[in-house]
């Protein structure tokens, strides 16, 4: 629904909108109308729309939303803000975040410093990454479909999450670090989604991207997407898509 999600509806009626959603006392809609709000406001009127968006991020993390709050944070961090939820001087991770975070560091070097001044002389800092693009069965041939239909904005959005695959460049920011790294291993899992669409739809839509393309070129990249990801494909739909990460773990 067009309402639901936001495409086209003017900015007073999502106002409107959140407001009976939280007279009605429906939090997850409240929510995602704050999300909305968030994504029409960006151009005009940034300092609302961060806040909208980190309002509606503590909304879905309060009811264990975890994908539309991996979404928040998305924007945000595409917006150049660190999402953050909690009281202020404090830092609030998504689930995903958690598990994989340190490509959303401006300054790589400089958090594992961080990482390493608060372990214990005899600890161990461990990270956890997506391995780089081109090592990526699905995503890379994906990535590249959504850039020829969308441009290089596509490619610079979509590739942030496997900004720190290159292992040895990884290894060489340990040491700049003072870390000394004592063990990497390449793992291979997978991604479930139920279609390739479904891939699409949430890369693109975690991204501002989604909202920079037409429908049309929307629906040239999850046609040509469901060519490159046939190999991983189902004979129901599904979509096994292979996923790389590198594990580094390291001492001071």
């Amino acid at each position: 629904m067009a309402f639901a999600r936001g495409d086209g509806v003017p900015i007073a009626d999502l106002e409107a909108a959140l407001k009976l959603w939280s007279s009605l006392e429906l939090p997850l809609e409240v929510a995602r109308t704050r999300f909305e709000l968030a994504r029409a406001l960006a151009a005009g009127e940034f300092d609302t729309a961060v806040e909208h968006a980190r309002l509606a991020m503590a909304g879905f993390e309060s009811l264990g939303a975890s994908r539309d709050a991996d979404r928040v944070a998305a924007f945000l961090r595409s917006a150049g803000i660190v999402p953050r939820t909690g009281p202020k001087g404090t830092g609030t991770l998504t689930g995903r975040e958690r598990e994989m975070a340190l490509m959303f560091f401006p300054d790589r070097i400089r958090a594992l410093r961080e990482m390493a001044r608060v372990t214990v002389p005899s600890g161990t800092v461990a990270v956890l990454v997506p391995a780089s693009l081109d090592a990526q069965p699905a995503y890379g041939p994906f990535v590249e479909v959504a850039a020829r239909h969308a441009g290089r904005e596509a490619r610079s959005l979509l590739t942030t999450y496997f900004a720190c695959g290159d292992l040895d460049e990884l290894t060489g920011w340990f040491g700049r670090a003072g870390l000394c790294v004592t063990a990497t291993t390449t793992h291979s899992g997978s991604a479930r989604l139920p279609s390739s669409d479904a891939l699409v739809t949430t890369e693109v839509e975690s991204t501002p991207l989604g909202e920079r393309i037409s429908a049309e070129v929307y629906d040239r990249i999850k046609r040509d997407a469901r060519e490159v990801l046939a190999p991983f494909t189902a004979d129901d739909g599904t979509l096994e898509a292979p996923f790389r990460v590198h594990v580094i773990a390291a001492r001071r």
